[in-house]
Parts: structure tokens; C-alpha cells; sequence
């Protein structure tokens, strides 16, 4: 594929197709090469993303399962972007992609009665001119297709299967046979659809399945230069891999903190990661005298008062490191200070604390909601740090260090890890503080009490299924009830402030601690562009009771119910029996909105339902 290229957004790479991803172009199916393979030696190819916290975070993680050296400072950079401006370039940015898989079909098929079969070829048997078809038996020149199956691993290996070692792998001896991909019929059922070898042998796809069907994984990483050294211990097993389950990214997501109000902090900031290794006077005027460009951003100060400062920001960014991300973001938010921030152009954070009648809240169905916070400007930095296959890593409930410890089990983005992909964006927000006496009321309920058994028990099922459950928690009951209503007000919201639903996020604060519970909600939409900064939802403040009334009011009944309503956790093994009353026509929402993956929800812990209305937290009426 050399000098054939393709174009993918920042935030693509980040969010769905980084490193190990497969991506399908139209004769090829490429997997996305790992950081190794990203060329970014342009000047001006790519900047900088500066994010202490989110940066602490992984390196402590990175370090504690060996795939950080302990002597390499972690920096965050974003994606290679390539300017269409640059010529000449001797290596434009950019990002290698490597053949996969090496198994074609023929695009046209022989038909015999209801049977379509079509032939299997290897990548060294296609036509050495531009590869996209092969010479058949009869001299024709048949276009083809990659195949559509792979075999990976729980650890994120990835690689070929060998068909002809499959199909007659209770055969002695190699065939030489040519293979066929076999399908009868229109239904697609697996055990329709079959590899077949021309000496007759065949393996259908039902049958392809099977545990341990393809032997164990041999480590097989293509999307770096290197395997692993040694086998993985990890059965085969069969993946589509245009399936949802082929690539599951591993993204820390951080709101942004301010450091401080001044503008030599904002300059400093700018420039931290020229200037971040200066400790003395004598070393920054070296730092000054070597770039230009440094030298004019910071004109007007004293080395004095840049090195202060520069040591200042470095404490600052390590202050919060004892505490989670999302404790940290919650004192801030929750602070009750009337101006959090600063109102400028280029803040990270700037939000306004609201009194009860400017947000229409004086209703006593919303009495659990404490106050609300307008969240005028918001910078969110999302970095991708691994990923799974087959399944998703555990979701970080809390957020917390433990819990993002079993999250980071993915395979690796490179050999040599010095640096991660992470983008910026900006966005607004409204955030709202629940009262913790009114959930602690709420929570010694007899009919709660009862809910939060049958939901447990359902979790304990599922946990003893997974990899690393005896590391789980179960998320307390609290967070169940603020997940449903944030998704209720979600699908509200959309309705009055202009933005699409998929353009909104939550994230949720449900979090335990030593010093007293925290329990909040922060509704946000960000972007690199200019939609995350509209104004649309600070706009709908001041009818933000009456739109909550609205949601809580739609999820009193669903056209799912009675059997919605009905849903028994403790009777389903996968993770079905990680939700209550919750289904596509009443709560779920995108994935991109949701923080928790559509899991965790019970609209019978947010409002009431036709069954019962004991355990709603919002259990007034309008």
C-alpha cells in the first residue's frame, strides 16, 4: 500500500481506530499500526496536550503493569495531522497501516442451486500488479475482497487464521487443494456458511466457533513491528472483525482543573513543555537565548518570575494526584464559590454557580438536587492508553486508581512507550450537586434496601464470570438513580437546546469517601470544532426544572412495560443482569453519551413506575 493514503479525524484515532484497529477500505482491510509507526517528525505536525493530571494517572498506571520504564516522563500528543500546504516533505506525517488479513475471497460467485461459493486466496497468490485480484484456473482476472474472519485473543492479539490447517486439522499430511468460501441460502446462519477444501474436506463457521477450535494464540501483534516474545497461553478464538467486538479503545478522560487566574500562569502553561525541565534563573535565560519563540511569549518577565511560576504549576499539577480525577473535579464544581475560574477566552474552566430560582428549581420533586453550576466554557482531555477485544474493559465507576488499574489490562499501543495520543476539546455544561442527606434518607428505604439486593445479586452472577471480578465493585445504589436520570434529562435536554443527543455526555460522581459521600452530575457536549461551544445548554438554565419534570414524568412509563418494568437482574448471567427497568424505549441512549456503556440503569431508582413507586428518588409528584 505504499503511498496509497486514507484520512481519519483526530478524534477517530482516539476514540475507535487507534492502534490494533482494523479498518476496511475498499479492496483492503489495513490494521491501524502502532505508535512506533506514527511519523511525526514535521515540524508542526502535531502539539503538545498539556495535562497533569490525566498524565500522572497513566504514568502510575503504565509503571505498575511494566509497560512504562520506570526512568521515561509520559507526554501527551495529539494524532499527526498532515497540512495539505506541505511539500517536499522527505517523511509527511502520517500513520503506516499494515496489510490485514492476508486472506482474500473472490468477489464473484459460482452458483449451484441455493449454494454460492467463491474462492480462497492467499495475499502471495493475488496478481503482483496492485494486488487486487488473481489469475483463476481458466486465466480470468478475478477482482477480490479481504475475508471477513480473523482470530484474536482476550489479550488483543490478532491474527490470520490458517484455513487450510483448520479445515484439515484432523487430517495428517498438507493439502494442496484450492479453498472455498461456501454459503447456502440467505439466512447468514453460521452453520450455512462454510470453508471447503477441494479434496472435500470443510469447517463451518458454526463449528469455527468452537473453544480452542484454532489452537493458542501465538502473540501475534501486526500492528507493531514485533510480537510478543513468547507464546500467550490464550486460546484462538474466531472474530469478524467488522464487528463491534473487534476493538474496544481504553480512553482516560479528564476535565480540566485551573491552575490559576494570572497571565503569566496562561503564558507559562502555553510554553511548559519547553520550559518544563527549568529549575533555576540560569537555566531559563539558556532556555530564552536557544528559542526565539520562547523568548517573545514570555517577553516582560523576569527569569525570576517564570522559574517561581514554572515551579509553582509543577507542584500544582501534582497536588490532586492522591485524589481520583473525578474527586478532584467534584470539590471543585461543588465548591459552592459563586465565579469558579475565569471568564476569558482561553480558560480551561469557567462556570458560575447558580442560585435555586434562576434554574426554576424551587419544585419539591427536585428537592435531591443541592444546586446547579452553569458550566460557561469546559476543556476535556481524552487520551488513549489501550485496548480489548471480544470485550470491553470494566467500566471505572468511580474512577478511581484501582479501578483504572484493572481497566488498563488492554494490549499495548507500542514497543517503546514514551508518549500517548490524546486530543482537546471544548465544550459547556451544567452540573448538578445531589443533596447526600436526601440520598442517605433515600437509601435506608425497606423498598430500596430490597432493590439493591436484587441488583446485586444479578452483579454478583455476572462478576463471577469475568476476568478479573474478584477486583469489581458494585457500584453503589446512588449511582443507579443519577445514571437514569441523567439519561432521561439527556434525551430532555435535546429536545430544547439544539443539539443533537449523541452530541451530549455525562459523567457521573457516585464516589465513597473517608471525609463523606459525593454525589453529582455533570452534563457536557465537546468537541474539537465550534458545536461544543454554542451556549446551548448554559441556555436552558433557567427552564431547567421544568425540563427535568418532563424527563422524570416520560420515564413513569415505557412502551416496553409491564415487561420493562418487570426485569429481573437476578435471573440473566451476561450483562443483562447489570441493569433494572431499563430498555431502548425508556433509558438507553449512543454509547459515545453514555460513560458506563447503556449498563447500571433503573428507572424504578429515578422515578416512578408502573409497578411500584417506593424506590424512586424523585418520588414526588409534579
Amino acid at each position: 500500500m505504499s503511498g496509497k493514503r486514507i484520512t481519519l479525524r483526530q478524534s477517530q484515532l482516539v476514540f475507535g481506530f487507534g492502534p490494533g484497529a482494523m479498518v476496511d477500505l475498499p479492496t483492503r482491510s489495513v490494521v491501524i499500526g502502532g505508535l512506533d509507526l506514527w511519523h511525526m517528525r514535521e515540524r508542526g505536525s502535531w502539539r503538545p496536550v498539556h495535562e497533569p493530571r490525566a498524565t500522572a494517572v497513566l504514568e502510575t498506571l503504565l509503571r505498575a503493569t511494566g509497560r512504562l520504564a520506570d526512568d521515561v516522563q509520559l507526554t501527551l500528543r495529539t494524532p499527526p495531522a498532515d497540512d495539505e500546504g506541505r511539500s517536499g516533505s522527505a517523511e509527511p506525517p502520517g500513520i503506516e497501516a499494515r496489510i490485514f488479513p492476508a486472506w482474500f475471497v473472490a468477489r464473484d460467485a459460482e452458483t449451484a442451486g441455493d449454494v454460492r461459493r467463491r474462492r480462497l486466496v492467499r495475499w502471495q497468490d493475488l496478481n503482483p500488479r496492485g494486488r487486487a485480484d488473481f489469475i483463476d484456473d481458466d486465466g480470468r482476472r478475478v477482482a477480490v475482497t479481504p475475508i471477513r474472519f480473523v482470530a484474536g485473543c482476550h489479550k488483543g492479539h490478532l491474527q490470520d487464521i490458517d484455513w487450510s490447517y483448520a479445515v484439515h486439522v484432523d487430517q495428517p499430511g498438507r493439502c494442496v487443494q484450492p479453498l472455498w468460501l461456501e454459503e447456502r441460502g440467505t439466512s447468514g446462519d453460521p452453520a450455512s456458511t462454510r470453508i471447503t477444501c477441494g479434496c472435500g474436506a470443510a469447517l463451518s463457521l458454526r463449528d469455527a466457533q468452537a473453544d480452542g477450535r484454532f489452537g493458542k494464540c501465538r502473540g501475534r501483534r501486526p500492528w507493531l513491528n514485533k510480537d510478543e516474545p513468547t507464546d500467550c497461553g490464550e486460546n484462538l478464538r474466531f472474530l469478524t472483525r467488522t464487528a463491534t467486538n473487534a476493538y474496544f479503545p481504553q480512553v482516560l478522560t479528564v476535565i480540566s482543573l485551573p491552575a490559576a487566574e494570572d497571565e503569566l500562569t496562561r503564558l507559562v502553561e502555553g510554553q511548559m513543555d519547553a520550559i518544563d525541565w527549568v529549575t533555576t534563573e540560569a537555566e531559563m535565560a539558556i532556555a530564552r537565548r536557544a528559542n526565539p519563540s520562547l523568548r517573545a511569549a514570555l517577553e516582560g518577565w523576569s527569569d525570576a518570575e517564570i522559574v517561581a511560576r514554572v515551579a509553582q504549576l509543577r507542584a500544582t499539577g501534582h497536588q490532586n494526584l492522591a485524589k481520583a480525577p473525578k474527586v478532584a473535579e467534584f470539590d471543585l464544581l461543588a465548591s459552592g464559590l459563586a465565579e469558579i475560574g475565569t471568564d476569558a477566552p482561553d480558560a480551561r474552566l469557567h462556570a458560575r454557580t447558580l442560585t435555586r430560582d434562576q434554574w426554576d428549581g424551587d419544585r419539591p420533586r427536585l428537592s435531591p438536587i443541592a444546586s446547579v453550576v452553569a458550566v460557561h466554557r469546559l476543556r476535556e482531555v481524552a487520551c488513549l492508553y489501550g485496548f480489548t477485544r471480544f470485550e470491553a474493559a470494566p467500566t471505572a465507576i468511580d474512577g478511581d486508581l484501582e479501578e483504572l488499574h484493572i481497566a488498563v489490562e488492554g494490549a499495548a499501543l507500542a514497543n517503546d512507550l514514551d508518549w500517548l495520543p490524546a486530543v482537546e476539546q471544548l465544550g459547556e455544561g451544567i452540573f448538578l450537586r445531589f443533596d447526600a442527606e436526601a440520598i442517605a434518607d433515600w437509601l435506608a428505604r425497606p423498598a430500596v434496601m430490597a432493590r439493591h439486593e436484587a441488583l446485586w445479586s444479578g452483579w454478583e452472577r455476572w462478576r463471577g464470570g469475568q476476568a478479573y471480578g474478584d477486583k469489581l465493585r458494585f457500584p453503589n445504589l446512588a449511582y443507579y438513580a443519577m445514571h437514569g436520570f441523567s439519561h432521561a434529562l439527556m434525551n430532555e435536554i435535546a429536545l430544547d437546546c439544539g443539539y443533537p443527543a449523541t452530541a451530549l455526555k455525562e459523567r457521573l460522581y457516585a464516589v465513597l469517601e473517608e471525609d463523606g459521600p459525593r454525589y453529582g452530575l455533570l452534563l457536557y457536549t465537546a468537541s474539537t470544532g465550534a458545536q461544543g461551544t454554542l451556549g446551548g445548554l448554559v441556555a436552558v438554565l433557567p427552564r431547567l426544572g421544568a425540563i427535568a419534570e418532563r424527563a422524570l414524568d416520560r420515564l413513569a412509563l415505557c412502551s416496553g412495560d409491564p415487561i420493562c418494568a418487570e426485569h429481573d437482574p437476578d435471573h440473566h448471567q451476561d450483562e443483562r443482569a447489570l441493569s433494572g427497568a431499563a430498555c431502548h424505549s425508556c433509558l438507553l441512549v449512543a454509547e459515545t453519551s453514555c460513560e458506563a456503556r447503556n449498563l447500571y440503569l433503573d428507572r424504578a431508582l429515578t422515578a416512578p413506575t408502573v409497578l411500584t413507586a417506593e424506590t424512586a428518588l424523585f418520588r414526588g409528584q409534579a
